[in-house]
């Protein structure tokens, strides 16, 4: 896909957010089930359905996927996707690349066996390893717009209100 390409696919779509504003809140949905044996909950994710687990380092197996791990995957995807349009959309030449994100996580605050460890991610790293002769000025560019509309990238770094609640009965 090229410049031109993308844009005439999201013209309309722009058109229309700006004309009512109120057809681009989207509400993205993930739902998971408890049942089953062990301690697990298996989350359809629209492609395939993925059983989440204890992570080795609390007790896991390592046999089921890490819910820590599919942060950092979505981070990933979501850098990786946002990055490739923006290239797209302003005439970056990209010959391809690589896209990886690590996270810090001190188990002790999630096991509750140090109340001053956090629970969650310290420090989050994502990478770029781009293949381009495009100079430096073009690439701050990109990493500056790709930063500026990755929705998961955004989440992170300006986490929005969040809010529990439990539907309990029989």
């Amino acid at each position: 896909m090229n410049a031109d390409e993308l844009r005439n696919l999201q013209a309309p779509i722009k058109d229309r957010y700006k004309v009512d504003p109120g057809t681009a809140v989207i509400t993205l949905k993930a739902r998971g089930e408890l049942d089953g044996d062990g301690i697990a909950c298996k989350v359809d994710t629209g492609r395939a359905l993925v059983e989440a687990g204890l992570h080795p380092a609390t007790g896991g197996s390592g046999l089921q996927a890490c819910s820590g791990d599919m942060l950092l995957e979505a981070l990933v995807a979501c850098a990786g996707v946002t990055l490739k349009a923006v290239a797209t959309a302003i005439g970056f030449e990209l010959q391809g690349g690589t896209v990886s994100a690590e996270g810090d996580l001190d188990f002790r605050g999630t096991l509750g066996v140090a109340k001053d460890a956090p629970v969650g991610f310290r420090d989050i790293r994502l990478t770029f390893a781009l293949q381009t002769a495009e100079p430096q000025d073009r690439i701050d560019q990109l990493t500056k717009l790709t930063e500026r509309y990755c929705v998961v990238f955004q989440t992170l770094a300006k986490p929005p209100a969040m809010i529990l609640t439990v539907q309990a009965g029989a």
